[in-house]
């Protein structure tokens, strides 16, 4: 097998479909990190990956120590943002000199502010870097930022079916056209995948952020899936109160957004009876991104002073379901403080 070394970080539903996709059109040298029950299927039977009526196999080295694999020339995370922080010690291994870590994970990344010109660039956010774990032990310079867009579940074991889209828009957080990011552009659109490189990556996670804070809690908080949230007047126009500060603060950092919040809304309300990741993880009693997702665009409103007062009403809300629950974000403040991150590694029920 030719290309690069590839490490998918987190071989769950994303980066098995992710996985599975460059492995099988033989794109790249394909290693995965997952754990578990999961873990054991890959080592027995190899990844399976289902979309509609194909169905293909394939045998990959797989662990669950990144030190068993070596360094690689990028890894793909591909994690839940808040499994990330613990994660970052054992991760070591996995990097070169030149390796390039892209961050395939949802909400307001750690390395927002690295290489963005203006007052507040090398700026750190704590909500979620707590203790600047991944700052320090990845290390900005190395980050290829990544929005995702496909879905994809694992339903048994060692096989992930994919569910809906191919697109994985890469961006640089200087805006180049970086070599490193071309070559994997390629890498993925030899595998079949979407990959355009974006000059401001940043522009593209507000717009899969504006519905993931707003709707993922409200879900949390209700039980309802996404059709009914749109529909019911009261959450749509909380949602929308939410959305519009949030637009408000991603204007105040430079960000426009392609469309309106009303687009985005009835783009949510296409989606049908789909339950959100948060739901989702509520119900299975697993850490929800709480942070990434909330916590971190009230932390940005603070700091270029755009009130918050829907979005701060709602993240305290779904933070005390969290707690009650026995779901709570590590990387949320308790007590003043940050939890902390290694409590994830003994969190039941999660599969990477």
């Amino acid at each position: 097998m030719t290309g690069p070394r590839i490490c998918i970080l987190g071989a769950g539903a994303i980066g098995g479909f992710l996985g599975a996709r460059i492995a099988l059109a033989g794109a790249a040298e394909v290693c995965l990190v997952a754990r578990g029950r999961h873990l054991e299927a890959l080592r027995a039977d190899g990844l399976t990956l289902i979309a509609g009526e194909d169905r293909g196999s394939v045998r990959l080295r797989a662990s669950d120590t990144p030190a068993d694999l070596g360094p690689q020339d990028y890894v793909i995370v591909t994690l839940k943002a808040n499994a990330v922080p613990a994660m970052v010690p054992a991760m070591a291994p996995l990097l070169g000199p030149d390796t390039c870590v892209v961050m395939g994970v949802n909400g307001v990344p750690w390395w927002y502010f690295h290489a963005l010109p203006g007052p507040w660039e090398g700026r750190r956010l704590t909500s979620v870097d707590p203790g600047d774990a991944q700052w320090t032990g990845i290390g900005p310079a190395r980050v290829l930022g990544c929005v995702v867009h496909p879905a994809a579940e694992v339903i048994a074991p060692g096989v992930v079916r994919h569910v809906e889209g191919t697109r994985f828009s890469l961006g640089e957080p200087s805006g180049e056209r970086s070599q490193r990011a071309l070559v994997l552009s390629a890498v993925l659109s030899a595998a079949g995948l979407k990959a355009p490189v974006r000059p401001d990556i940043r522009n593209e996670i507000w717009v899969k952020l504006w519905g993931n804070l707003s709707f993922n809690p409200l879900s949390a908080l209700t039980g309802a899936t996404l059709d009914v949230l749109c529909a019911d007047e009261g959450t749509r126009g909380l949602a929308r109160a939410m959305m519009v500060e949030a637009q408000a603060i991603a204007e105040a950092l430079g960000v426009r957004f392609p469309i309106d919040v009303d687009r985005r809304i009835a783009g949510a309300a296409a989606v049908g009876a789909h339950k959100t990741s948060m739901l989702q993880d509520l119900e299975r009693g697993r850490p929800m991104e709480i942070e990434a997702l909330v916590g971190a665009v009230a932390e940005l409103g603070r700091l270029v002073r755009v009130a918050t007062p829907a979005l701060d009403t709602v993240l305290a809300l779904v933070r005390l379901r969290a707690r009650v629950a026995g779901c709570l974000d590590t990387t949320a403040p308790r007590d003043g403080d940050q939890a902390p991150a290694e409590a994830l590694r003994t969190a039941p029920g999660r599969v990477w």
